[in-house]
């Protein structure tokens, strides 16, 4: 396994950003390739964006994730982002610039270069999808042309997957991840980050899954996000299980809490149904 821990290099006060100073960065999670063995497999690569409501990173929804997705033949990476009290757009930078540098070591890591999804865990579901809806904004067009020197549509991912995603910052909003992303400027940005109303044909195709029993993040917000597909004539894959609390990860003993909470036989089939849409869709 090639393991790398890469920081992300983003000048937020040549963007005219606040920021404590604290570097972002990624870690690598890549199956090693000897070249004279195999030919390029030209794996997907799962960006993976760990939730915890813009304040903290979940470790479950990080490693373990990364080497599940491994044990399926896929490359992965988990992006460390911006937390409070830095506020939008740092982590939506973030992540833009990881996708900019996935693909320019696409060949050397053995990535399909069109084969990237962002995948994201509750408010990191929301850095995941705001890269998939927001890419070609016109501050994000800014940022990827006169930044990191590429057009909008470099940065978009090839598809989405979101566990238990926060979404919408209306009627089923959590509302603690939105106070957290914006700060000062909550109400100036609010319905701008409603990422169901963000939707249009250009995001990317998206694989949703939930938990109907979820008290935090109410599954509306996966069905919010999956009818605005609908509408925009995206392709889809939804599962809403119904059984399970907010956070579940895996859904198995390797990410349960010491409570017994975040585990469940039907849930944890997620994995599966994801690497087999992951095979046909991307």
């Amino acid at each position: 396994m090639i393991y790398r821990k890469v920081e992300t290099e983003v000048d937020y006060e040549a963007l005219g950003i606040r920021h404590t100073g604290e570097k972002a960065y990624f870690e690598t999670y890549v199956h090693a390739m000897n070249p004279e063995i195999h030919q390029p497999f030209h794996r997907p690569c799962i960006l993976i964006c760990p939730g915890g409501g813009y304040v903290h990173l979940s470790p479950r929804e990080g490693e373990p994730i990364a080497l599940e997705m491994m044990k399926r033949g896929f490359n992965a990476v988990v992006l460390h982002y911006s937390l409070s009290p830095n506020t939008f757009p740092c982590a939506l930078y973030e992540a833009a610039w990881t996708i900019d540098w996935l693909r320019d070591h696409a060949a050397e890591l053995d990535i399909g270069v069109h084969r990237i999804v962002a995948a994201g865990f509750s408010a990191g579901a929301h850095v995941a999808a705001s890269l998939g809806t927001l890419f070609d904004e016109p501050e994000m067009a800014s940022y990827s042309r006169n930044y990191l020197k590429r057009e909008p549509e470099e940065l978009r991912p090839d598809g989405l997957m979101l566990g238990y995603p926060v979404i919408t910052s209306g009627q089923y909003a959590h509302r603690g991840s939105f106070e957290s992303l914006l700060g000062a400027r909550y109400d100036e940005l609010l319905d701008s980050v409603s990422l169901e109303r963000r939707v249009d044909s250009d995001t990317p195709k998206t694989f949703l899954w939930h938990t109907w029993e979820d008290e935090a993040v109410p599954v509306e917000n996966s069905l919010l996000f999956a009818q605005a597909l609908r509408r925009a004539g995206v392709s889809c894959e939804l599962h809403i299980f119904p059984h399970g609390c907010h956070g579940m990860a895996l859904a198995t003993e390797e990410t349960n809490d010491r409570g017994g909470r975040m585990k469940d036989e039907q849930a944890a089939v997620w994995p599966d149904l994801f690497a087999n849409w992951v095979n046909h869709m991307i």
